[in-house]
């Protein structure tokens, strides 16, 4: 007879016979870098997480040395914004800085670099804005120039998040005409029109000026839509791919990992974070189990990597019990 319990008599079977495992080398820290000096901003809405500026940088990064985490995500606030985004292509730019001070003291870590505009746009779309309309093809020169730009201080994989049509094409396409073939795209492929984004927008200072961002980004309500962008992004050259938000789109997560024999990242998203925290501070929930249980959820849906704001603590825990 069968007895599902034999399976749970005690820690060391539950181990053996466990499904799911998380580890630190899966994890992917985002780490935000601002203009300026002897900055470290608490984001109040990210309980935890802070804007450094270069000369601090060393702060986060020591951090994510001792947690063994051996891939962070580059996010950056500039000092000025214009109309054309060029702070996200400048050579000197912040997330440029940001890529040499990282490959020069801390070369073992893999630096992805996200490829958006918003940031850098006083409007803070994700595109060139014409008559209150988001461009899409005039914006694919500025995405790759900034792409090329990254590859050229050093960034192991650039992580398109625009959610432009062809915007993986015309950044392969450029990356490989500039000799940077072996720098590798992730590509923001199922990335859904969120509420979960907010505290994200109050940390990279990139909340639109006007409107909304459901005219590039998905609907919510749409799962098999993910699907085809997926397929475009892979058909156009995407290494890896990210699912964003997590927790509400587990499901998209399974369709995807399904379907498609790519590497899926799923992005625990700044919402998803605080809440947690936010929870955990009001003693409401043990923030340690519930984390790593939704990521533990992730990885059942079938995540290969997880972009986290909780990285530090879970690679703690997860050491805590070797």
């Amino acid at each position: 007879m069968d007895r599902m319990r034999r399976l749970r008599k005690n820690e060391t079977i539950r181990s053996m016979v466990r499904e799911n495992h998380i580890r630190i080398d899966e994890l992917i820290y985002p780490i935000f870098v601002i203009e300026g000096e002897n900055i470290c901003n608490p984001v109040d809405s990210m309980p935890g997480i802070c804007q450094y500026s270069i000369d601090r940088l060393y702060e986060e990064l020591d951090r994510v040395c001792n947690a063994g985490i051996s891939a962070v995500l580059l996010f950056g606030i500039p000092a000025r914004k214009d109309e054309a985004g060029s702070g996200a292509y400048d050579e000197n730019g912040i997330v440029n800085q940001a890529i040499r001070y990282m490959k020069k003291n801390y070369s073992h870590i893999v630096v992805i670099a996200d490829v958006c505009l918003c940031e850098y746009m006083s409007h803070g779309h994700c595109g060139i804005v014409k008559n209150g309309e988001i461009l899409n093809d005039e914006t694919l020169p500025l995405l790759a120039k900034a792409a090329v730009s990254y590859a050229k201080a050093g960034a192991d994989i650039v992580a398109p998040s625009d959610m432009m049509d062809k915007r993986v094409a015309a950044i392969r396409q450029a990356l490989d005409k500039e000799g940077f073939t072996e720098v590798s795209v992730m590509s923001y492929s199922a990335k859904f029109a969120s509420g979960y984004y907010s505290p994200f927008r109050d940390a990279a200072g990139s909340a639109p000026c006007f409107g909304d961002r459901k005219t590039y980004q998905m609907d919510p309500a749409n799962g098999r839509e993910a699907l085809r962008e997926v397929e475009q992004d892979i058909l156009e050259g995407a290494d890896f791919i990210i699912a964003k938000p997590a927790l509400g789109y587990m499901d998209v997560i399974k369709d995807i990992s399904l379907h498609y024999n790519i590497p899926i990242a799923a992005y625990n998203v700044s919402g998803e974070y605080s809440m947690v925290k936010a929870a955990a501070m009001q003693g409401w929930i043990d923030e340690k189990k519930v984390v790593m249980e939704n990521m533990v959820g992730l990885k059942r849906a079938g995540a290969k990597m997880i972009i986290t704001y909780h990285a530090l603590a879970i690679a703690k825990w997860i050491k805590e019990m070797e």
